[in-house]
């Protein structure tokens, strides 16, 4: 217990310790840095003793605050969220030390480790909290330290934007998290959790379900909800979006797990809802990735997808439950938890991966970079890693969750008929996802870091430092271990389902062991194929070594003097497949037409814009701001007036109330 509260205490302290040296950038960076690192290992440490010992890492102490008590917890469903906070947020902490030294005597500094720590401290409170009242406070907490986090560089004007869309958002979320937690407070005479216990039937669960999906799925980035994330994400220094895309985004999921556990027996349409929820955030996600320019921008509406891909899991879980289908239950629920844990590493490991290229190239555009492999040949084969992990391929870990959900949805395409179409359509929508998934992220790699440089920050590109490139090291090594260990770990994940499905941990376990040989199997090839990829590599080595090898241009079809502006750009290597989607993504095309042979110059551009924010979000905002601009009579400026609403305002509030 002592370790639970040590840690996001060492959080906060570390950082107000930073913010007052702020005069001192080296030293500030290094507590800051130092205080996540060793809050991290403590937090580690109160995850064992979950783990060995439950009943030790509860708390409930009597406050001043109406409705409840001061109450924190560790179950196995907090643990699941709890490990990736831990391991990325000490990363990123390391990675920071050095990211950071860039803006030494430009930015304060010290204000982003205090926010960065706070915003880690909160996303803690946000797991352990029993009690909506402090889950409140806490998540608040969390939307305002990673706003100011997202303002790091708010003297741009794409950055101030980015921070005001996202306080917008994430407050009308909490807005309905409010409703949501009154109705249940309302309903148990008290806003502890362990109060909670809704029945099933009527139109009060269905309401609060409905509002913890918007809510929660604000904060997630469930489509249309997610106009805030492709915003912020590229705005934030690049330690930062790791930690917001690969951990704050799941605090939603796990709010929305939570509010399940609360409720007695799941209604099957919730599991339509999120699955249908999972199908349009992932296939949108990915193609609005594809059509992205800006690589954080394109990473950010990755995550949009892999949000999608958990809720998929998560919908097949409840709709198992709710059709006491064990099968469904126990395998959706455990891919969707288990694409939590793993796309917090390798979104992770992308995302500081990008934000080593803008450290060494000084941008985020796709089309000005080329030929990095050869300058920073470690961070390429850590973010090849990372690449094929997202994209699903074997033996990595985004493939383990990703099988999984697929599994769920194989065992049942002969089941009743609504089952056997949802089944269905969760299989076409994988299977386009990864198909997609794969196409962005070779034009991200084969781009970046393939071809020759495209400018001279690239050519003169080197490998950033040993605090940059290890946090690289540690997350591609964190995919590959996942991905090989899990067929033999998934069994032990019978309590953690048990939690959730309130199905017997003996059942869970069988169904689990069956999934072992299969996913042995395709990882063992997956294994024979890289070892033989790589003996291969060997072999070559040894058998030029000692030898002169010339280095020739390559063939260019006569043409005598090639230029790497001829190489493929990102708008012409996913042109068929943009042309393909033009009536969802209405890429705007803007150049000059060609009127001769050989120009001496031309120009053309793509433009994809976010078609909900577009055509959704901003009418609405324009409809508002107008109403706002009739009402400005009521502002008179003559503070008797004021005074006067307050007493009309009081009496109002005093009939009513008798």
């Amino acid at each position: 217990m002592n370790f639970m509260l040590f840690s996001p205490a060492l959080f906060i302290l570390s950082g107000l310790c930073a913010l007052l040296l702020h005069k001192y950038n080296k030293v500030s960076n290094c507590i800051g840095a130092f205080g996540v690192v060793t809050g991290c290992i403590a937090g580690l440490v109160s995850l064992f003793n979950a783990y060995t010992n439950p009943e030790s890492v509860a708390l409930s102490v009597p406050w001043s605050i109406p409705y409840g008590s001061f109450s924190i917890a560790i179950d196995a469903i907090g643990a699941i969220f709890l490990f990736p906070i831990f391991i990325l947020s000490a990363v990123c902490a390391v990675y920071g030390l050095e990211y950071l030294r860039h803006y030494y005597g430009k930015k304060n500094t010290a204000s982003a480790w205090f926010f960065f720590n706070l915003l880690i401290a909160s996303m803690i409170l946000v797991v352990i909290s029993r009690n909506a009242v402090l889950f409140l406070i806490a998540w608040e907490m969390m939307s305002i330290s990673s706003f100011f986090l997202v303002l790091f560089e708010g003297e741009k004007k794409e950055v101030a934007k980015a921070g005001l869309i996202y306080l917008i958002a994430t407050h009308i979320g909490t807005l309905f998290l409010l409703v949501m937690f009154v109705l249940l407070g309302n309903e148990a005479g008290s806003f502890d959790f362990n109060r909670y216990q809704i029945t099933a039937g009527g139109l009060l669960p269905s309401i609060i379900f409905i509002s913890a999906v918007i809510g929660f799925g604000t904060k997630a980035g469930f489509m249309p909800m997610h106009v805030w994330l492709p915003e912020a994400h590229p705005a934030a220094p690049s330690h930062v979006s790791a930690v917001m895309s690969g951990v704050m985004l799941k605090t939603g999921i796990y709010g929305l797990l939570r509010v399940i556990t609360f409720i007695e027996a799941p209604c099957a349409w919730w599991g339509y809802l999120l699955i249908g929820i999972g199908m349009i955030s992932g296939i949108l996600g990915v193609l609005f990735a594809l059509a992205q320019h800006d690589l954080k921008r394109l990473m950010a509406y990755s995550s949009i997808e892999n949000i999608g891909i958990i809720s998929m899991g998560i919908g097949l879980g409840i709709l198992g439950i709710s059709t006491q289908n064990p099968v469904l239950a126990i395998l959706g629920f455990a891919g969707g938890l288990l694409h939590i844990v793993n796309h917090a590493f390798f979104k992770g490991l992308l995302f500081l991966g990008a934000g080593v290229v803008l450290h060494q190239t000084g941008t985020k555009e796709i089309d000005v970079l080329g030929g990095l492999l050869k300058k920073m040949p470690v961070t390429g084969f850590c973010f090849l890693i990372g690449v094929a992990a997202i994209c699903g391929l074997p033996p990595l870990n985004g493939f383990i969750s990703e099988f999984l959900i697929y599994l769920a949805s194989f065992k049942n395409i002969l089941a009743e008929p609504s089952i056997a179409i949802v089944s269905l359509g969760c299989i076409a929508s994988l299977a386009l996802i990864g198909g997609l998934a794969v196409t962005c992220f070779t034009k991200v790699f084969g781009i970046i870091f393939s071809g020759e440089p495209r400018s001279s920050s690239c050519q003169n590109a080197h490998e950033p430092g040993m605090l940059m490139i290890v946090p690289l090291i540690i997350l591609a090594f964190a995919c590959v271990a996942i991905g090989i260990s899990f067929p033999f770990i998934l069994p032990k994940a019978d309590r953690l389902l048990a939690d959730i499905t309130g199905i017997s941990p003996d059942l869970i376990r069988t169904v689990l062991s069956g999934t072992m040989n299969p996913l042995i199997y395709i990882t063992t090839a997956g294994l024979l194929l890289y070892s033989g990829l790589f003996l291969f590599a060997v072999l070559r080595r040894m058998l030029l070594k000692g030898r002169t090898i010339d280095s020739v241009p390559t063939w260019d079809c006569g043409y005598a003097k090639p230029d790497p502006r001829m190489q493929y750009t990102a708008s012409s290597y996913v042109q068929p497949i943009v042309d393909f989607f033009k009536g969802i993504l209405r890429t705007q095309k803007h150049g000059c037409e060609l009127i001769e042979y050989f120009p001496d110059s031309s120009s053309f551009k793509t433009k994809t814009s976010d078609i909900f924010q577009e055509n959704l979000f901003a009418p609405i905002l324009a409809f508002i701001h107008r109403c706002a601009e009739s009402l400005k009579w009521f502002q008179h400026g003559k503070l008797q007036v004021y005074i006067l609403y307050i007493l009309f305002t009081l009496v109002a509030l005093f009939i009513w109330k008798l």
